[in-house]
């Protein structure tokens, strides 16, 4: 990756990290009323809230659409409508948004989304994981050295449970900063989603980074992803719900994904 790709790219993941939580925040916050599935159909359109410039999520005009795009085209086509797409990048602009989907949404059956925003059935699994160098030695956390830092969102949980575990930490603003910093050696370790790994691999395919599983068995450090629906009644839930199922069983989510340099996991 040249110097100016490189910067470009930066703004893209930051916009990315808090997409699907800024996402509903906003819808929270809108003034609009949700569609019916009848509603939808109707209009003939599925729209969704996507940031114009967060690949490898979405991209208004880049090389790839990003998966969201991919993926809300897909959802729209199982309804027999088409994909709009409402660009947001701004607090503002949330507010205004008038969408029906966000998509990549955390879901967790103890703490549900407020706001009239409902969950479709999940269709990935996420997390974060300890990524090393392909030429590092370690193999787990408790491998690295005690003088050996590990990247780590700024005021995030991980951030903590590795404080609370005694391992020496640098904090960053954005795990697309972590990653490079990984890659040029400043670092020892990153505790990062599997996504950024994936897009930081695709991208730098001569020195990918390699996964560690850390942190499995943390409950708090690992989510299920689902899509974020305003407000719909249940019908276009249900739809959507079915829409996700059928992408799932024929393969086309996970090579959605794929193209991205991401596994898809199966949700639990």
């Amino acid at each position: 990756m040249t110097r100016a790709s490189s910067a470009a790219w930066k703004p893209r993941c930051r916009l990315a990290r808090y997409a699907a939580s800024l996402s509903l925040v906003v819808l929270w916050n809108a003034s609009v009323d949700a569609r019916s599935l009848e509603a939808v159909i109707e209009r003939g359109a599925l729209t969704l809230c996507a940031s114009p410039n967060a690949l490898p999520f979405a991209s208004k005009s880049g090389p790839v659409p990003g998966f969201q795009i991919e993926l809300g085209e897909k959802i729209a086509e199982q309804l027999g409508v088409k994909l709009t797409r409402e660009w947001v990048v701004s607090a503002i602009q949330y507010r205004r948004a008038d969408c029906d989907l966000v998509l990549d949404v955390i879901a967790r059956k103890d703490t549900p989304p407020a706001g009239g925003v409902r969950v479709s059935r999940p269709y990935h699994r996420s997390g974060v994981v300890l990524a090393v160098r392909g030429d590092s030695h370690a193999s787990s956390l408790a491998s690295l050295g005690s003088d050996q830092r590990v990247g780590v969102p700024v005021g995030s949980l991980v951030s903590m449970t590795l404080a609370k575990a005694g391992a020496a930490t640098s904090p960053f603003a954005f795990e697309d900063d972590i990653v490079a910093a990984l890659a040029n050696r400043e670092i020892e370790a990153a505790a990062v989603t599997p996504m950024t790994v994936g897009w930081f691999n695709l991208q730098h395919a001569d020195k990918p980074l390699r996964l560690i599983p850390a942190f499995d068995n943390d409950e708090d450090l690992n989510w299920n992803i689902a899509a974020g629906l305003l407000r719909p009644d249940d019908k276009l839930r249900a739809r959507v719900d079915t829409a996700i199922e059928a992408l799932l069983a024929d393969g086309t989510i996970a090579r959605i994904y794929a193209r991205y340099g991401i596994e898809l996991r199966p949700p639990q």
